[in-house]
């Protein structure tokens, strides 16, 4: 059972420790990265908290750590100091995928915080991302599944700046798009769709690195409480979609 379980080694132990909080009030806590290892684990697994093996210490202490640095932002601020840069970043690529929510994830309280949307499919969320070149994620946000895709892209753009080129499918050929990239100096490396009476040139061998980004998904999704949405809160889940990105990319 031990050799299943999931620990931080040395080296992404001595990356994330320095973004830890430190000198706050109130009872000391238990050892920082022991629980992390939990968190991870169960992200990992997809089981209900309860289930959190027992070497990671009582379940109780492994959700409520990762439910109160949710609520206070600290996944993100992790994230965002692992992958911060400076000065114009590359071509960069643009994409989103769905999310089936298990029954698990109803109910929960928020009204439209809970960013789900009821289809003919099921409930769903959508996870839409923005990666370097690498294919490394660099921004994550959720929305409800019948959302455009391209109705985020403005904001996943402006959370990295400047940048010199869009890798993206057709789903983001739109004209307000491409004029917000031209204003930037960027690239726009987008196919037309069909209902273009004049197709738009693009770079068809840049075009090819788009794979990165379904790459970068589908491992996202080997952590399988992101392959599976169980958490009620929109908050939750998409710390949990956020830490999983920053072991898997930048702990390295």
């Amino acid at each position: 059972m031990s050799k299943q379980l999931y620990w931080l080694s040395d080296s992404e132990w001595a990356r994330i420790e320095p973004h830890l909080p430190r000198g706050r009030r109130g009872a000391h806590r238990v050892d920082d990265r022991r629980v992390i290892s939990g968190i991870v684990h169960m992200l990992r697994i997809g089981a209900r908290w309860r289930d959190c093996p027992k070497e990671y210490g009582p379940y109780t202490t492994i959700y409520n750590r990762f439910n109160r640095w949710s609520r206070q932002g600290l996944w993100f601020e992790i994230f965002e100091a692992l992958t911060g840069s400076t000065g114009i970043i590359a071509t960069v690529a643009i994409d989103s995928t769905h999310i089936k929510a298990h029954r698990s994830a109803a109910g929960g309280k928020g009204g439209h915080s809970s960013r789900r949307s009821a289809a003919r499919g099921g409930r769903t969320t959508k996870i839409h991302a923005l990666t370097d070149h690498c294919g490394r994620p660099l921004v994550l946000l959720l929305s409800p599944g019948n959302i455009n895709d391209i109705a985020f892209a403005p904001t996943l753009i402006a959370r990295v700046g400047p940048i010199t080129g869009l890798i993206a499918d057709k789903a983001y050929d739109a004209n307000s798009l491409r004029r917000l990239l031209a204003e930037g100096g960027a690239k726009a490396v987008i196919p037309s769709t069909t209902s273009r009476k004049q197709p738009i040139p693009y770079d068809r061998i840049a075009y090819r690195r788009r794979n990165r980004i379904e790459r970068m998904f589908s491992r996202l999704k080997d952590f399988r409480r992101v392959a599976t949405r169980y958490d009620k809160l929109a908050r939750n889940f998409l710390a949990g979609a956020i830490l999983a990105a920053t072991v898997a990319w930048w702990l390295n």
